[in-house]
């Protein structure tokens, strides 16, 4: 069975490049490095906080691009995905941003309120959500960059008691439209148990909210947090 795949999310600071070494050096496949907004709308209370902190210790986008080099430089060539939204990119021009970020070490971004369809020219990873029609799945998977983010409820991110019971039904709707890109579950995701259980169905799974929060700790909280969801995943069997 192909590994699953690990996805950290974690806010620009200018901490962030050692905890994600941490991450990775404890099992995360992949880091989301989000581009702090002072209006996120996806994001819950714990990343709107961290946000907030961080925009206040001045990581604006040429800063949160230095974070995304300096992170790159840590992290060897583990794909780095910068996550934030259209009021960003439109501010600091959208191709430019593009450019930029490619230049700076991102292997792709994610634009969390742009839908598929729009902004064709930008590449990108899509998000699909129990709400979305098979139509909007199908373009989002066929114009998708390497995989789908499968947002496994409505609502915004944030550490859950229990896994969305949306999910089953998505990745089952989703599959056959997909052609075989392989699809990550994310939002709500927080305890090793939620992640084993949301990679029973999909490909891999992303998890901030919680990510963020054991950061604070340290990179030795963050890497022993991160261990505990590597080993969850590879104990599928």
């Amino acid at each position: 069975m192909p590994r699953k795949a690990l996805v950290i999310y974690l806010v620009s600071e200018p901490e962030t490049p050692e905890l994600a070494r941490a991450a990775v050096e404890a099992g995360a496949d992949l880091i989301e490095l989000g581009f702090p907004f002072s209006d996120p709308l996806a994001d819950g209370p714990v990343i709107q906080r961290a946000s907030e902190r961080a925009l206040a210790r001045g990581m604006r986008t040429a800063r949160c691009l230095d974070c995304l080099s300096e992170t790159r430089a840590l992290v060897g060539d583990t794909p780095i995905v910068p996550m934030t939204y259209a009021a960003l990119l439109e501010a600091y021009g959208w191709e430019r941003f593009a450019a930029d970020a490619a230049e700076h070490g991102a292997t792709s971004l994610i634009v969390s309120d742009v839908p598929a369809g729009q902004r064709p020219d930008l590449r990108r990873i899509h998000l699909v959500a129990p709400t979305s029609t098979d139509e909007r799945i199908g373009l989002a998977a066929s114009t998708t960059d390497g995989w789908l983010y499968l947002v496994t409820l409505t609502g915004t991110t944030g550490a859950r008691a229990e896994l969305s019971g949306a999910l089953e039904g998505l990745v089952e709707r989703t599959r056959p439209l997909a052609d075989g890109v392989p699809l990550y579950a994310g939002f709500g995701i927080s305890t090793p148990d939620q992640a084993a259980a949301a990679a029973r169905l999909a490909d891999g799974v992303a998890v901030g909210s919680r990510a963020v929060q054991v950061a604070d700790e340290g990179p030795a909280a963050l890497g022993e947090y991160v261990a505990s969801l590597r080993a969850a995943l590879d104990a599928i069997g």
